[in-house]
């Protein structure tokens, strides 16, 4: 179970951070970006195994404690480190054309899984959260539901244009286009492609049974 989050930081402009050689004490924001840049070098790097609060603290130059005001677990820490590494790199560019949207989209993802060490550490993420119940709500709270939201919104605006059907349910889908995904990254099973990101849009939004026919 991770530990309470620990009271706020103080006002804007002030850390606890303990001052560098020859430096004052430096703004909040500038120690919480540098905080969050070695965890996602650590994390990108070696892992959850070998991602440590202390490491960070030696690579950041911010206490302990400074970082503990921030994020209350190692997990939760690890978890924002990711994100900020999704939100640079998953961007969705809605062109109008929901079919070459999330085509492509889709490829850009299944690179960022199977490409980098990403897709490792989302791994991990996933199954810490299966038995660390305040990760599991911070990996809805600030992964998995900001990201539903923005692709719902994305099928909406497709839904408008006509380019879905009225009666699609957004959230199955949803579903069903990552789900797939992380099926194939969790359970391997079968390998991740970008072909097979490619078919599952395919068959989404053209329908799998075809035209059959009735056969009396």
């Amino acid at each position: 179970m991770c530990a309470a989050r620990g009271p706020a930081a103080g006002a804007a402009g002030r850390t606890d951070a303990a001052p560098r050689p020859g430096q004052g004490r430096r703004p909040a924001a500038l120690v919480r970006g540098e905080v969050l840049a070695a965890a996602r070098e650590l994390l990108l790097t070696d892992g959850m195994a070998a991602f440590t609060v202390e490491r960070v603290a030696r690579r950041s130059g911010a206490s302990r404690m400074t970082i503990h005001k921030w994020w209350p677990s190692r997990g939760a820490l690890a978890l924002d480190a990711y994100v900020a590494v999704v939100d640079e790199r998953l961007a969705f560019e809605d062109t109008g054309d929901i079919e070459a949207d999330l085509t492509a989209h889709m490829r850009k993802f299944v690179r960022h899984l199977c490409g980098t060490s990403a897709g490792r550490v989302v791994a991990e993420l996933i199954g810490c959260a299966q038995t660390d119940p305040h990760l599991a709500a911070l990996f809805r709270e600030r992964y998995s539901g900001p990201r539903r939201a923005r692709m719902a919104a994305v099928l909406e605006r497709a839904r408008e244009r006509g380019q879905l059907a009225a009666e699609i349910d957004s959230q199955a889908l949803i579903d069903q286009l990552w789900g797939a995904c992380y099926f194939r990254l969790l359970v391997a099973d079968n390998p991740l492609t970008e072909g097979f990101a490619e078919v599952i849009v395919r068959n989404l939004l053209h329908g799998a049974g075809g035209h059959v026919t009735d056969p009396a």
